[in-house]
């Protein structure tokens, strides 16, 4: 058995698919991360990651897992409807809000294969300023352009609301959600974090130049299309594979339980 603190999850490597595997892996990787680098908000945020060989499913946390404790059998897998086709032997079920959200992304983008959806401080405070995300540093100007916004009218816990949030992110891979917090897609995981680890550092950057409380220097439009130009896709490599090792390294020294 594989133990979480007080918890004991039955691995299920051999149940599954080898591609549902590697998945499940990389989700559970993306949630330990998030947990080391401060950007969990104990259990009330979500990532997902849809089946590859399955796509009209996706792998999502237990509602009642701290993301620290997540690992690749953990996870729920749940159809486009919410119906849960595998659960741990725990007695947490699918958030409402993690199933409205994500469920939205997959059904209208076939190629996001995985969304990160997070509640820093720097993130909802970026997301209450009518301003937005400021093309303020060069971080900032990967997102430039390229970002959407969602407007809040309360937790998303209603299904009908999918529609609405599919049409807010359009073709974009980047969103601020309103008075509520980030989310980032991506054709990976890997892609989903470190776009969310870009865009988490750029509002950081923001809060802190404006708390200075000293007029700001924001680059002129030409350079900020310049910067923006090179983050174009085809423009640059893809972020998220090269850097992805490492970080699975990284949390492999602190506790590789996350791989059972």
């Amino acid at each position: 058995m594989t133990t979480i603190g007080p918890l004991k999850i039955a691995p299920i490597r051999g149940s599954v698919s080898e591609a549902e595997w590697h998945a499940r892996l990389d989700l559970a990787a993306c949630y330990r991360l998030c947990e080391h680098f401060g950007m969990s908000d104990m259990i009330y945020t979500h990532i997902s990651a849809r089946v590859p060989d399955s796509p009209n499913h996706f792998l999502i946390n237990p509602n009642g897992l701290f993301f620290g404790e997540i690992t690749a059998s953990s996870l729920l897998k749940v159809s486009m409807e919410g119906e849960i086709l595998y659960r741990p032997d725990l007695p947490y079920g699918l958030h409402p809000a993690g199933f409205t959200i994500h469920s939205a992304l997959y059904r209208a983008r076939a190629d996001v294969m995985a969304a990160m959806h997070t509640h820093t401080i720097a993130g909802m405070a970026v997301s209450a300023l009518k301003c937005g995300l400021l093309p303020l540093t060069q971080t900032a100007t990967r997102f430039h352009g390229r970002i959407a916004y969602h407007d809040f009218r309360g937790p998303e816990r209603d299904p009908a609301e999918r529609d609405a949030l599919a049409t807010s992110l359009g073709s974009l891979n980047y969103c601020i959600l309103r008075n509520h917090g980030l989310l980032t897609v991506g054709e990976s995981m890997p892609e989903a974090f470190i776009a969310m680890w870009g865009l988490e550092r750029a509002c950081q950057a923001q809060l802190q130049a404006m708390a200075c409380n000293t007029e700001l220097e924001i680059p002129s439009p030409e350079v900020v299309a310049k910067s923006c130009a090179m983050y174009a896709p085809g423009a640059s490599r893809r972020y998220g594979p090269l850097e992805w090792q490492g970080l699975l390294r990284r949390i492999d020294a602190i506790d590789p339980s996350w791989r059972e």
